[in-house]
């Protein structure tokens, strides 16, 4: 015989109406965030593979923010190596220009702007850290502000405060380059020819590729150049080629770094994309569905609620009677 009760109804009807709110509340859930749960116990037998594309997906989120930060300081290199490139030509262009025009007048206060550009280029910074200063960011590593200072040290390599330390990006699993470079080795040689400049201009011999030049006396560059004074121009900017070239090949070598970082960001992007739609596939609820679940859910809880409102006015007993 089955028994029929008042509480057995109310309750039934309690339950009904408390899971029809609970789908409703699912549904909500999913129509804000598109996705089928918010935790990974929601979906199942399936929530291994989505642990495992979210590793996946973090791992390429760091790759990806390490490839744009190495991408901008391999641009900011790029510009400072230019600045430094351009006043080692404006140095030899400022020679070959005074000796074509047979006076030297202003040719030590045209080198001495060049060799500022020079510095400047060797001592920019990036995110307020000293690009070429290799693992000491927070000094600047040409020290030498004037050519005057770099006559005054014992060698033009005492003027770099830089230690041997380059930077190094981590690009994809398996690959890291070096992306840094030091002030010493990028301007090492074009110190070495104004600080020859200015130890002539002193008054100071100075040899260069094996030949030493003997000046008159202190200031021998101005005026109308002599012999003596133009062949040790003529060397200088011999030397000044040189070092010229050695800046351009660093140079070629910091766009090489900016293609492979480029063309590694390209690969990781393409690669988020692809996972965050395989994502999306397996992690994804169709909105459509989730609104004809919402609207479903809520005719169930009106119905369920009109069903308690009608039990709390109706007793058995009134029946029985």
């Amino acid at each position: 015989m089955t028994r029929v009760a008042t509480f057995g109804n109310y309750q039934s009807a309690l339950l009904n109406l408390m899971s029809a709110q609970n789908r409703a509340q699912q549904a909500q859930e999913r129509i804000a965030s598109e996705k089928i749960a918010t935790d990974m116990s929601g979906y199942g037998r399936g929530a291994e593979s989505l642990t495992s594309l979210t590793s996946t997906q973090e791992r390429l989120t760091g790759f990806i923010t390490a490839g744009k930060a190495a991408s901008a300081r391999l641009d900011a290199q790029d510009l400072a190596m230019t600045r430094i490139a351009d006043g080692g030509k404006g140095a030899r262009d400022a020679i070959a220009n005074s000796l074509a025009a047979g006076r030297v007048d202003n040719l030590m206060a045209e080198l001495s702007l060049q060799y500022q550009t020079v510095q400047g280029g060797l001592n920019a910074q990036h995110q307020g850290t000293y690009l070429f200063g290799g693992g000491q960011g927070d000094a600047p590593p040409a020290t030498a502000r004037t050519m005057a200072d770099l006559a005054a040290a014992p060698s033009s390599a005492a003027t770099f405060a830089n230690d041997t330390l380059k930077q190094k990006s981590r690009i994809n699993e398996t690959t890291t380059i070096e992306t840094g470079f030091l002030a010493s080795d990028l301007g090492g040689a074009l110190a070495d020819v104004f600080r020859n400049i200015q130890a002539y201009q002193n008054g100071d011999p100075v040899t260069m590729n094996g030949v030493i030049y003997t000046p008159a006396g202190a200031g021998s560059i101005a005026g109308k150049p002599s012999g003596e004074v133009e062949a040790f121009l003529q060397a200088a900017m011999k030397e000044l080629d040189k070092a010229n070239e050695g800046v351009t090949n660093q140079t070629a070598k910091n766009g090489l770094m900016q293609n492979h970082v480029e063309a590694a960001l390209d690969a990781h992007e393409a690669q988020e994309i692809s996972l965050k739609k395989l994502m999306q596939d397996k992690s994804g609820y169709d909105p459509a569905q989730a609104i004809t679940d919402l609207q479903m859910a809520q005719v169930a809880i009106q119905a369920s609620a009109q069903v308690v409102n009608s039990l709390r006015n109706t007793s058995l007993l009134d029946l029985l009677r």
